[in-house]
């Protein structure tokens, strides 16, 4: 090489140098800083003081500490929960926007709703599962019947008179209530309320006799004597309230647990919804979670994306044959 050609190349360098410093400002400016840098908006595709509003804002709270950075909860109630999934997938995919849905909104409200739009097997990104929700079978206090199997002979023989509470026409604690009459074998004389705490509120009353409920909406009140349980919607064998069985330990194959889980936007970063399914799986394991989810029954539920997609792919065909046993029609 000779200096000609040496000092040629070492002026390329210092040029390509200089460039490359030039540039280095507007560089650094746009390069992205560690995420979280500021408070994440967090989606609740239900109402205040609702079972899916109340385990949202105990993992925001877990969530927010594992993060360094505070989740800010955004109730968007409506249709089914489905406004509130509206509201979020058209946020930026930035993870800045986070969601907290359910059956009611993922399942529900896209099978019954002919206006909903989105699809939610395609149109979101899924970060996790955070809680499987047990439906429990609660009674007014004085229903003479302290055991699922008496449950089901006081229902047959009732003769299609037996009041069932439920929040709505096609609501979870519908749909529940009417899958657990089919298996059974017994007719019902379905009362929707506006909600689930009027429906719940009834029950307490007298004013109907039975609701199958996210076990939030209930147990605070079977612990203070206003309402009597009498089994969970869960599969056989597990003991999310202690010592209630299994309605399925009665009624052979019934099973029709609630859930409910973070989803994002569609276009979520990887590295991001990876931070926030590591994070999220930390907060399930804090104490103070795990304490206050036993209370309502919710059941800690950590996954990957692709777990969460097909838990969801079965709990849409669940709720179809549900929809098809309640006879209810998509409007």
């Amino acid at each position: 090489m000779t200096l000609h050609h040496a000092a040629a190349i070492g002026r390329r360098h210092l040029t390509a140098a200089v460039a490359l410093l030039a540039c280095a400002p507007a560089a650094f400016a746009q390069a992205p800083g560690p995420y979280p840098a500021h408070p994440i908006k967090l989606i609740v595709a239900n109402a205040p003081g609702s079972s899916v509003d109340t385990i949202g804002r105990i993992v925001a709270a877990q969530l927010g500490s594992v993060l360094g950075q505070p989740l800010v909860v955004d109730n968007r109630a409506g249709a089914a929960g489905a406004l509130g999934i509206e509201a979020g997938r058209a946020a930026p995919a930035d993870g800045y926007t986070l969601i907290v849905a359910s059956s009611s909104s993922l399942t529900v409200a896209p099978l019954l709703q002919k206006a909903v739009r989105y699809d939610p097997l395609q149109d979101l990104d899924f970060v996790s599962l955070v809680a499987v929700l047990p439906n429990v079978l609660v009674v007014n206090t004085a229903l003479p019947v302290n055991s699922v199997a008496e449950f089901v002979a006081y229902g047959k023989a009732q003769g299609g008179k037996f009041n069932m509470a439920s929040a709505g026409i096609g609501s979870v604690s519908h749909l529940a209530g009417a899958a657990l009459a089919s298996a059974a074998g017994f007719e019902v004389l379905h009362v929707p309320y506006k909600g689930g705490s009027q429906s719940v509120g009834s029950v307490v009353s007298g004013e109907t006799q039975w609701t199958l409920t996210p076990a939030p909406a209930a147990m605070g009140l079977v612990k203070g004597g206003r309402l009597k349980a009498l089994g969970h919607s869960m599969a056989r064998g597990t003991q999310p309230l202690g010592p209630l069985p299994a309605i399925g330990d009665t009624v052979t194959g019934f099973e029709f647990a609630g859930w409910i889980g973070i989803v994002a936007p569609r276009g979520l970063p990887p590295a991001v919804a990876q931070q926030l399914r590591r994070a999220l799986a930390t907060a399930l394991q804090q104490p103070a979670l795990r304490d206050s989810f036993a209370l309502s029954g919710a059941v800690p539920t950590a996954s990957s994306a692709e777990e969460f997609r097909a838990f969801l792919a079965r709990d849409i065909e669940q709720n179809r044959k549900a929809i098809r046993a309640a006879g209810v029609q998509p409007e």
